[in-house]
């Protein structure tokens, strides 16, 4: 698990009087220290932002963010995501230094020190202020999930490892990507 700050709860306030570039997320009111990733890490998050960015800039349908980019939920949750999408009709939520809500989509790569924050407590808190999709993306097992928010609850809508096809259907409109390009070791 990654390293805490002490002290009992924290707030948006005590995380923005951190130095930029300061590597914490603030999780149900804790300072988490995220350590940089793995360049594999790296390299699965620029094929898959790469993809989503041209295909959201052709259609101009909207912005694609990458980490470190602060996503602030409420008072004691902001997360930086792997990559983010909101759609150009909630162009509103994107503050001076920070998004102000929840995105239209959230990608998050797991890794060995955060797969715990992505796959519990951030999966919570996404689908309860709203991200219409979270794509979790498994590096070891060369996987993507994908679910889809449905009243208020994420049901897993598709699930590609190795190979097959992951299909944005509720947050970006005609974006799909062959899960083995994003997975491939070679440059």
């Amino acid at each position: 698990m990654p390293a805490t700050v002490e002290k009992k709860r924290y707030t948006y306030k005590d995380y923005a009087e951190l130095p930029e570039g300061a590597p914490y997320q603030l999780i149900e009111g804790e300072l988490v220290m995220t350590p940089s990733p793995a360049p594999y890490h790296q390299l699965i998050s620029i094929r898959l932002a790469t993809s989503l960015a041209n295909h959201v800039m052709s259609k101009k349908s909207g912005m694609v963010l990458y980490a470190p980019i602060d996503v602030y939920l409420d008072e004691e949750d902001t997360y930086q995501p792997d990559i983010i999408f909101i759609s150009k009709e909630r162009m509103g939520m994107v503050g001076e230094k920070k998004i102000e809500g929840a995105p239209d989509l959230v990608v998050e790569i797991l890794s060995p020190s955060t797969a715990y924050y992505d796959l519990r407590k951030k999966f919570h808190k996404y689908e309860k202020h709203g991200v219409k999709e979270y794509w979790i993306v498994d590096p070891e097992l060369k996987s993507v999930e994908v679910y889809a928010n449905k009243n208020g609850k994420f049901v897993q809508e598709q699930s590609a490892t190795s190979e097959g096809k992951c299909v944005s259907k509720k947050a970006v409109e005609g974006f799909e990507v062959e899960v083995k390009n994003i997975f491939s070791e070679s440059v």
